[in-house]
């Protein structure tokens, strides 16, 4: 028998040899790419709809139409990319942590000191409502434990250095420091009162799995680097698959009323005379979809027709926290009875604080 090698034999590596350098450098080269491609389009987004929306399409951007159809392209494709960014790199981080350590680490006895936590994450990460979905979606497949995860999803909108900033400079830093105390108080008790509620059973179950090629896996022990590269591009693939619907429903639905809030009615209805005038500003608030920036000069406005602060603080956070889009996208992986409750439990801790605020103010 010939002990000399063949060609073939030449190309086939050898067990256990090291990997070829070319190897090594493509794994480390195309998450490089794929990094730079992502963030590359997240920052050209609004200045590229800018130029489609209101140069190539000529529409204005006072007009509802302009604004509209700019809104829709914008978030649609902002909304895209976070979800696929931030749902990537938690499946690829939850791989290397399971479900039982998360939750020792956050649940349990802690379960109050994450809800603090989640709710100081919520205020240094500046996402409109629906926004923070995407982070949202990734604790709680994370195994987060489902009340901490709200305390983030009601802190993100509602109390970020957009809103604290513009508020200081239109109505005073007492009426700023106000709004943050207020806004962190009702993330963190809505989040405890609803983890405490046991609310994780009305979560849809495929939030909670972990899948690789295509199948269930109880253990990611072992994975490789690719594996788990591998589990988080299918991870992005399902969860786009099964919210895009909700997805569009949402965003359009939040272009159709984007801007629209009728002051006469506020000040006719909501005005310091009414008794209601907190739960009816609430009430409108909620359909309403904007972020800090975008409602505060409507907040201005009213102001100057003479409503109320503890009014309108309610309104705004109604409008930042809770708006009728977001409750769309949370729909496709909270049941609706989570969701009843969620909207409840919010708006009650909103409409007490316009109560207080009146009264203090």
């Amino acid at each position: 028998m010939s002990t000399h090698a063949t060609a073939g034999d030449a190309a086939t590596p050898v067990a256990g040899s090291p990997r070829p350098a070319a190897g090594r450098w493509w794994r480390v080269a195309v998450p490089v790419v794929v990094a730079a491609a992502w963030l590359a389009a997240y920052l050209v987004n609004e200045p590229l709809w800018d130029a489609v929306v209101y140069h190539l399409l000529g529409l204005r951007p006072q007009s509802r139409l302009g604004s509209g159809v700019h809104f829709f392209l914008t978030d649609s494709v902002k909304i895209v990319l976070l979800l696929a960014g931030i749902i990537f790199v938690v499946t690829v981080l939850r791989s290397y942590m399971s479900v039982e350590r998360t939750r020792a680490l956050l649940g349990g006895r802690r379960e109050g000191i994450g809800n603090v936590m989640a709710a100081g994450l919520g205020v240094v990460t500046p996402f409109c409502s629906c926004s923070a979905v995407p982070a949202f979606i990734g604790f709680v497949a994370a195994g987060v434990p489902i009340g901490v995860t709200l305390s983030f999803l009601i802190a993100s909108p509602l109390v970020n250095e957009i809103a604290v900033g513009l508020l200081a400079t239109m109505f005073g830093w007492k009426i700023a420091g106000l709004y943050i105390a207020a806004g962190l108080t009702i993330a963190v008790s809505a989040g405890w009162v609803l983890g405490r509620l046991g609310v994780q059973r009305w979560v849809e179950p495929f939030v909670f799995e972990t899948r690789l090629g295509g199948q269930v896996i109880d253990s990611t022990a072992g994975l490789s680097l690719a594996d788990r590269v591998r589990m988080g591009r299918e991870e992005v693939g399902t969860i786009l698959r099964k919210i895009w619907p909700y997805l569009l429903v949402g965003i359009g639905l939040g272009a159709v009323i984007h801007g629209w809030a009728p002051q006469d009615f506020f000040a006719r209805y909501a005005g310091a005379d009414n008794p209601f005038g907190v739960l009816i500003a609430v009430l409108v608030g909620v359909p309403l979809y904007s972020n800090a920036a975008g409602v505060m000069p409507l907040v201005q406005a009213l102001h100057d027709k003479g409503l109320p602060m503890g009014t309108l603080l309610a309104f705004m956070m109604a409008v930042v926290a809770l708006s009728l889009p977001e409750m769309i996208l949370l729909r496709r992986v909270l049941r609706p009875p989570l969701i009843a409750v969620y909207l409840g439990v919010v708006a009650t801790g909103i409409t007490a604080v316009g109560y207080l605020f009146n009264a203090i103010l």
